[in-house]
């Protein structure tokens, strides 16, 4: 499964909204669960979302609860994760990962068996 974060991730003013996406190919999409992580310099990727795979369970980071929000499209293999109300803090290199096994409550990034390539969010105070 090759993952590529397409777009979404730039500069945005504090208190404003991002839309990322991550397209994918190569297997079947609704076999995996997905996620988005996120990373800053010097830090462990950092969970932020998951969804099943028929997108009917969500599950977010604390952080991110109340205003990010996932969503899959199956047909066509793609990730969303909607940032809404962003703050500073989550500056960072967002990505996308897939996970053939397991339960979307339970994924860490040591788990994930595919990765999108990144994309930057700078949010600006």
């Amino acid at each position: 499964l090759r993952c590529s974060c397409r777009l979404g991730g730039g500069l945005v003013q504090t208190g404003g909204s991002l839309r990322l996406s991550c397209a994918t190919s190569g297997r079947t999409f609704s076999d995996y669960v997905m996620g988005w992580f996120r990373q800053t310099p010097g830090k462990e990727r950092e969970f932020v979302a998951s969804i099943s795979r028929s997108g009917g369970n969500l599950y977010y980071a604390h952080p991110a609860k109340g205003r990010f929000t996932i969503s899959r499209d199956n047909a066509m293999n793609t990730v969303y994760l909607q940032m809404d109300s962003l703050q500073p803090k989550d500056t960072a290199v967002y990505y996308c990962a897939a996970q053939l096994n397991g339960a979307p409550q339970w994924i860490v990034a040591a788990g994930m068996d595919y990765w999108g390539k990144g994309t930057q969010v700078t949010v600006s105070s």
